[in-house]
């Protein structure tokens, strides 16, 4: 995943956008390769967005071919109830309920929920919801997202408004024009050609 960032993180910075997450799911055939990013200002991307962000990525991909076999690219928001994936994403949200799964247990436990409470230097400092305090680093989490709450969606829709949860996806094809098969989740999607 390593080289997939180093090849997609400088095209994404080249629009002015941030990335959040790289993820490339499923098998020979039926394989999507997930970019999500966003805007620093918004922290969410509008459709536009998604499409010249894609243009972009899919040339791109073309030159270089990092992916054997077929896939389909998908550009997208992180949404509302957004992966944290960055040690910054944990500090930016401060004080939102989340859902954290680590790698290595801490105090027993290897599945938090409750809030975030912030960052020192890679620590990430964290309550449950019965008020049990927590601390590790941001080396051992597995994966984290905020927990969708009335009051995660009054602060964060303003910033979303002009429709950024949009998925936007392009069929790819190797060099033997194998189609993958499969659809993109439930969320909206735009076929280019």
């Amino acid at each position: 995943m390593d080289a997939l960032t180093q090849l997609i993180e400088p095209e994404v910075k080249a629009l002015g956008f941030e990335l959040v997450r790289i993820k490339l799911t499923g098998s020979a055939g039926d394989r999507t390769l997930q970019i999500m990013a966003e805007r620093p200002e918004t922290r969410q991307l509008v459709i536009e967005d998604c499409a010249k962000l894609s243009r972009r990525l899919s040339e791109k991909l073309d030159d270089s071919d990092p992916i054997d076999g077929a896939y389909r690219l998908e550009v997208s928001s992180p949404g509302i109830d957004r992966p944290l994936t960055r040690l910054q994403d944990f500090a930016d949200w401060s004080g939102y309920d989340a859902r954290i799964n680590l790698r290595e247990s801490v105090e027993d436990r290897k599945v938090l929920t409750g809030i975030l409470r912030g960052v020192d230097r890679d620590r990430i400092s964290f309550e449950d919801r019965k008020g049990q305090s927590f601390t590790f680093s941001h080396d051992i989490v597995h994966a984290a997202k905020l927990i969708l709450t009335d009051r995660l969606i009054n602060e964060t829709v303003p910033l979303s408004s002009e429709g950024a949860e949009e998925v936007f996806t392009e069929e790819m094809f190797d060099a033997d024009d194998i189609a993958p098969q499969g659809d993109v989740d439930a969320e909206t999607k735009i076929d280019l050609e």
